[in-house]
C-alpha cells in the first residue's frame, strides 16, 4: 500500500496536474514577446519589424502623466488601434503607469478601467493580460486582477515561464537593454522542456528610458536569430493554446519569485 502511494505521488500526480493545467505540451523554443509604455518605435519600427517575420506580440499600453517631455515619442490611440488591425495583442498596463503595490483596491480598479474603456472606445477587444508597472506587484492586485477576469498578467524575475509551477499572474520575464545582450542570448536557450521564454521590451529606441533602451540594430538582430533558428513567437494570449487558464489559475501565487529584476 506504502509503495502504491509513493508511486501515486512521484508518478501519476504530476502527470494528473500537468494534464489539467496544460491542454498540450508546450513546445521548445517557445517564445513570448511584449512591448511595454507605448512609445512611438512600437507603431513605427516595432510592429513592421515583427509583421516581416510573421511573429506575434502583446503591446502593453499606457498614457504616461502629461509633464513628459514630449508627446509625440508616445503613440496615439490611433496608432494603438492600427497595431490591434494588425494582428497584435493590446495589453493593459495602467492608465498613468501606476505601480499598483502602491495603490489601494478602487484605485487600482480605476487604472485598469481606464485603459479597458479606452480600448472599448476604439473597438479594440477588451485586454485580457496586464504587465505590472516597474514590476511592483501585490497580493491585493492580483485579487483585482482576478475579479476583472483576466488571463495572464507579467512581472519580472529574469527567468523562464514554467506554466506547471508559476501562476498565470505572475509571469516571469527578462527585460532586454543595450547592454545585456549576453544574458538575452542565454535566456532563448531556456526555451525547452516545458519552459518559455517571456521578454519584455520598451522603446526601440527609449528616448524617455535610456536604461531600458534597446538600439534598433540589436532590436533586428534578435528577431533575425529568432526567425532564422525557427522559434515559435506569440503573444502573451496566445498561451491560451496551450494553457488552461482555469486550472492553472489554481496554482497559489508565489510573489517572492517574481519580485522585480
Amino acid at each position: 500500500m506504502k509503495k502504491n502511494l509513493i508511486f501515486f505521488y512521484l508518478i501519476l500526480f504530476p502527470m494528473i496536474c500537468s494534464s489539467q493545467i496544460l491542454k498540450k505540451p508546450i513546445p521548445d523554443k517557445l517564445v513570448v514577446l511584449t512591448f511595454d509604455d507605448a512609445p512611438a518605435s512600437h507603431y513605427s519600427l516595432v510592429a513592421p519589424l515583427l509583421r516581416k517575420h510573421g511573429f506575434g506580440a502583446t503591446f502593453f499600453v499606457c498614457e504616461f502623466p502629461p509633464n513628459y517631455a514630449d508627446s509625440s515619442l508616445y503613440m496615439n490611440w490611433r496608432q494603438i488601434q492600427a497595431l490591434d488591425k494588425m494582428g497584435f495583442e493590446i495589453g493593459n498596463h495602467t492608465q498613468s503607469h501606476a505601480h499598483v503595490d502602491q495603490l489601494n483596491e478602487d484605485e487600482i480598479k480605476f487604472q485598469l478601467s481606464y485603459i479597458e474603456n479606452k480600448c472599448d472606445s476604439m473597438e479594440i477587444p477588451s485586454p485580457k493580460s496586464f504587465a505590472f508597472p516597474g514590476y511592483g506587484l501585490d497580493n491585493l492586485s492580483l485579487k483585482v486582477l482576478d475579479s476583472k477576469g483576466y488571463d495572464f498578467s507579467r512581472a519580472g524575475g529574469s527567468r523562464a515561464y514554467d506554466p506547471l509551477k508559476d501562476h498565470p499572474f505572475l509571469i516571469p520575464s527578462w527585460a532586454p537593454q543595450a547592454e545585456n545582450k549576453k544574458e538575452i542570448m542565454a535566456a532563448l536557450q531556456e526555451a525547452q522542456n516545458g519552459k518559455i521564454v517571456v521578454l519584455s521590451f520598451h522603446g526601440v529606441p527609449d528616448l524617455e528610458h535610456p536604461w531600458v533602451n534597446t538600439p534598433p540594430d540589436l532590436f533586428k538582430s534578435y528577431l533575425e536569430y529568432l526567425s532564422k533558428h525557427d522559434y515559435k513567437v506569440i503573444a502573451l494570449k496566445g498561451l491560451k493554446e496551450f494553457i488552461n487558464i482555469p486550472e492553472a489559475q489554481k496554482l497559489h501565487p508565489d510573489l517572492s519569485k517574481s519580485l522585480k529584476n
